[in-house]
């Protein structure tokens, strides 16, 4: 029987996950998957460091710009399609790749979603009423103290995320982050997960880097154009919602730019510690060969 594999392409952001995913495609002559939550919107653009025109003329990508931010997608619906696809791609593939820095969706396909208990409505209805009545910061401060561990792994500046993980913690009195990764699913494929990191400095660095090349590329103006829909859980994130401020005259524009910098690293810091605590991927530096990469991933595929 010949054995399939998915090629894991995890890490932080701005690290250089595209460039070697394109790389590993090309070699491995396949397509690649997205799993890059941000990145499934078409409105979205500038912001989601979506890969370029040249960029996707290179490889065939799935999942990059495939939905409007009016649709409610969410990770059990990309789990279903991601599953689709790669069966389907698999018929004339026997290696592909799937990259991205949303640590949820990629274990959505490796590994499956975890089974959370059904949680009475009421409670969720209170959160709501709390958020709009305290603020975000009241939610945050209340899942730090129920679930530490669920606080530092979560995207806590989204209110949809702390509200699902603070219903589950409160509704079934054990903490969201104990029912993450309890049982693994059965997939017909082998997983192999790369990990590109570097000294936290040089993350910083170009994150910062990176968004001032956003600004300079136009994010402003994208910004502008999607101001009418903030209100969609697409838009509740990072380098949008900053700008949102400024275009309401709350911030000043450098304010605003200064904090996409603050909370792009801070997301950094999350994506690592929910990937760090997966002990199956191999870590390489960012600026590692791409050939020591395939070096390492050809030798897991022989038979032991």
């Amino acid at each position: 029987m010949n054995t399939k594999y998915l090629i894991c392409i995890v890490g932080p952001t701005a690290i250089g996950k595209t460039a070697l995913s394109i790389a590993l495609a090309k070699y491995y002559k396949t397509e690649i998957i997205s799993a890059d939550s941000r990145q499934f919107y078409k409105e979205m653009n500038i912001g989601t460091a979506v890969p370029s025109v040249e960029e996707l003329k290179q490889v065939k990508h799935h999942f990059i710009q495939n939905r409007s931010i009016q649709d409610d997608y969410n990770v059990g619906a990309f789990e279903k399609d991601a599953l689709s696809c790669i069966q389907r791609l698999f018929k004339k593939h026997d290696t592909l790749i799937l990259v991205g820095g949303s640590g949820l969706y990629i274990d959505a396909v490796t590994e499956g979603l975890d089974e959370f208990p059904k949680i009475d409505p009421e409670v969720r209805k209170s959160l709501n009423k709390q958020l709009i009545e305290e603020g975000l910061e009241s939610l945050q401060n209340r899942l730090k103290q129920l679930d530490p561990i669920g606080f530092e792994l979560i995207a806590i500046d989204n209110p949809h995320r702390v509200i699902r993980a603070l219903e589950v913690s409160i509704g079934s009195g054990r903490p969201y982050s104990s029912y993450l990764s309890t049982s693994k699913k059965e997939r017909s494929f082998k997983v192999i997960i790369i990990g590109l990191d570097a000294e936290r400095t040089i993350i910083y660095d170009r994150i910062n880097a990176r968004v001032d090349l956003m600004m300079s590329a136009g994010l402003l103006s994208e910004a502008e154009r999607l101001k009418p829909f903030k209100h969609l859980n697409a838009l509740n994130t990072v380098g949008y919602k900053e700008l949102f401020n400024y275009l309401e005259n709350k911030w000043t524009l450098e304010f605003a730019v200064a904090e996409i910098k603050k909370n792009s690293r801070r997301f950094a810091k999350r994506q690592l510690t929910w990937f760090k605590k997966n002990t199956t991927i191999k870590w390489f530096n960012y600026l590692s060969a791409v050939n020591d990469i395939i070096h390492y991933i050809e030798d897991k595929k022989k038979p032991r």
